[in-house]
């Protein structure tokens, strides 16, 4: 098993036992990631258990169909941005009934970057609670593997360390 792949099960196992131990339930909200993050947690057995459901939303159409992000927030800010992933999460969370929902939206590569948004821009939105909502923004490097990869990982971390603190 490649490096990558013993982390992001590691990751994903260390957040199915958090999970459980407080008899919660996560969703996924995916842009760029498309399904890596639900890929990673489905690959822990149990995940039944503790993991809801993931929606992979690529299109503008797709996140606000499916997830209720604004037509406002995706003109006024982007598809890749703190309030549009805030939005995806809280879409998520509200609509799978899970404890904690986490989304992506990204710039994997090799195009679509601006001066703005390089390659490598990837948001990452949490929603847990009644109505906290949190995001990070982050510039990973390599190319739209590595970028994804690396973005999965990331929200798996930033997940754990959600659900520790609640």
């Amino acid at each position: 098993m490649p490096e990558s792949d013993k982390a992001e099960f590691t990751l994903a196992a260390e957040l199915g036992q958090l999970l459980l131990d407080k008899s919660w339930t996560v969703s996924t909200a995916e842009s760029c990631t498309g399904g890596l993050i639900a890929a990673a947690l489905t690959e822990v057995a149990g995940s039944s258990g503790w993991f809801h459901q993931g929606v992979v939303s690529y299109a503008n159409e797709a996140k606000m169909g499916l997830l209720d992000v604004t037509q406002h927030a995706l003109m006024q800010h982007g598809a890749v941005s703190a309030e549009v992933v805030q939005e995806m999460a809280m879409g998520c969370r509200q609509k799978s009934g899970a404890d904690i929902a986490v989304a992506v939206s990204g710039i994997a590569g090799p195009g679509g970057g601006t001066a703005d948004k390089p390659v490598g821009t990837v948001w990452i939105g949490w929603a847990f609670g009644m109505a906290e909502v949190e995001s990070s923004g982050y510039l990973f490097k390599g190319d739209r593997s590595a970028v994804r990869q690396a973005a999965m990982i990331e929200a798996l971390r930033g997940t754990i360390q959600r659900v520790k603190s609640a």
